[in-house]
């Protein structure tokens, strides 16, 4: 198929035991998250609609599953180096989601000066282990608060790690009382930056050239409390061929390879981001295959310059926390409004819950939670704003959306909406058309290996709405 697959595309009933994907699957009519029945939640009573869904295992999984495959491949092809997992925060930096990716150990990399605070509150409760890096992308220079709080920060946890964007970015660290490890950041986001030239030419605010790099790379050599440690390479987001992504990291390898000879402090190769994931049902990407060329190319470039094969750091945001968040919906009516497709109403917003739907036509997966043993058809999904945008599939798309023509008590499920959803929509803020925000549900495992604990975190009230908007001062 050409076009997304976003759900149930057929008019029949779903088959009893369909699996959509690795976590989702249908048990008798209703729709299950591994085993928790998503239905029950709602025709329970327990929870109101609209519901926002935070199902923490799934981020423990991706995070394992990446690990899992670097170590098979490191095994397989006899790669010297480490694998070091990075959690990209901007992607979703709520405390309960990055509590759990510090619990799995993994490195924590940031952008803004408030996520230095939120790196010091986990580091003092214990979580942000003390071997742990937390790698500072992000404008930093001299005289920024940004750049004072990296400072700080370094007085209370040894593996702070400031990427520098610019040269100008050094001199804060440079004269700190402190050492510092300290990363490049090349010039090499673009779509078409596949040679070295090209990449010094991208249009990109972010990162070094070639000749800044290498100037940088001298300034950090002659400070004294400075060592170069990391390289980083950020060639771009949502890379779905993985021939398109070794064709724009492959001139960043090479050049750590020069680098290397030339500073051979350095010893970790920062792919960035890029790593795509399943927000529809027709995802197709090989992860293991891409790994497996990337640790080639790095083995191969580092026999030829004689160096050793760096530590391999990922900076996985989308990856880690995409799946791990749902909004849940009821129907509330189904309008027929002479349109070519019934349209079916939602007790929400699609444009404020999901930004990206509106701004970037970006896909989701929509399911119903319940009759999915009954009959489908197609339609136009709209939510309860007085906005002509505020509708699902995003215009521009040719991905048909099926749901149930029962809707007695149907409620339905955006998947995958893990990801910058809700930073983007503004966590507490007002959004269009002043609808309160959601109540959020966070499940996790329970301890004791036996089903699930859950957690309510209240949404806004009518009054907190107009608490933001100053109408308390009237």
């Amino acid at each position: 198929m050409t076009h997304p697959i976003i759900g149930w595309e057929q008019k029949t009933a779903v088959p009893n035991n369909h699996q959509f994907n690795d976590y989702l699957q249908v048990k008798n009519g209703r729709l299950h998250l591994h085993n928790l029945d998503l239905a029950e939640l709602m025709l329970s009573g327990a929870y109101p609609s609209p519901l926002e869904l935070i199902y923490l295992p799934l981020i423990r999984q991706r995070i394992s599953k990446m690990r899992a495959i670097f170590a098979d491949v490191m095994d397989e092809i006899g790669y010297q180096g480490a694998f070091l997992y990075a959690y990209a925060s901007k992607a979703n930096v709520a405390e309960e989601v990055v509590r759990t990716t510090l619990e799995m150990g993994v490195h924590h990399e940031m952008s803004s000066t408030v996520d230095i605070d939120i790196a010091r509150l986990f580091k003092r409760r214990g979580v942000l282990a003390d071997d742990k890096y937390v790698i500072c992308n992000g404008f930093k220079p001299d005289g920024s608060v940004y750049a004072d709080n990296i400072v700080r920060l370094r007085e209370e946890h040894e593996k702070v790690l400031p990427i520098i964007e610019d040269l100008t970015e050094i001199t804060p660290f440079a004269r700190a009382e402190h050492t510092f490890e300290v990363g490049l950041r090349q010039k090499s986001y673009g779509d078409n930056a596949t040679t070295l030239a090209e990449m010094d030419a991208c249009n990109s605010r972010f990162g070094l050239n070639s000749d800044g790099l290498w100037q940088a790379a001298k300034t950090i050599a002659d400070a004294p409390n400075l060592t170069l440690t990391l390289y980083h390479a950020m060639v771009g987001s949502q890379i779905m061929d993985d021939d398109v992504f070794m064709d724009r990291i492959a001139p960043g390898i090479e050049f750590y390879g020069r680098l290397c000879q030339q500073h051979p402090t350095l010893h970790i190769f920062d792919f960035g981001g890029g790593m795509p994931v399943p927000m529809t049902l027709n995802f197709d990407f090989d992860y293991r295959a891409f790994v497996r060329r990337l640790l080639t190319k790095i083995q191969a470039v580092c026999a030829h310059y004689d160096i050793p094969e760096p530590d391999v750091m990922g900076e996985f945001g989308r990856y880690t926390v995409t799946e791990h968040g749902a909004h849940f919906f009821k129907i509330v009516t189904a309008k027929d409004n002479g349109s070519p497709l019934p349209w079916y109403l939602i007790d929400g917003s699609i444009m404020t819950s999901f930004p990206d739907s509106w701004a970037l036509s970006e896909h989701f997966i929509v399911l119903p939670l319940n009759h999915l043993d009954k009959p489908f058809r197609q339609v136009q999904l709209g939510g309860i704003t007085c906005d002509s945008d505020d509708v699902y599939p995003p215009k521009p798309s040719n991905s048909p959306l099926f749901l149930p023509v029962d809707v007695d008590d149907l409620y339905i499920g955006f998947f995958a909406i893990g990801a910058y959803q809700e930073m983007l929509g503004g966590v507490g803020g007002s959004k269009h058309c002043v609808l309160p925000e959601a109540n959020e549900l966070v499940i996790d495992d329970n301890p004791s290996g036996d089903g699930y604990t859950f957690q309510t975190l209240p949404g806004q009230t009518h009054t907190d709405v107009l608490r933001n908007l100053g109408y308390h001062r009237a």
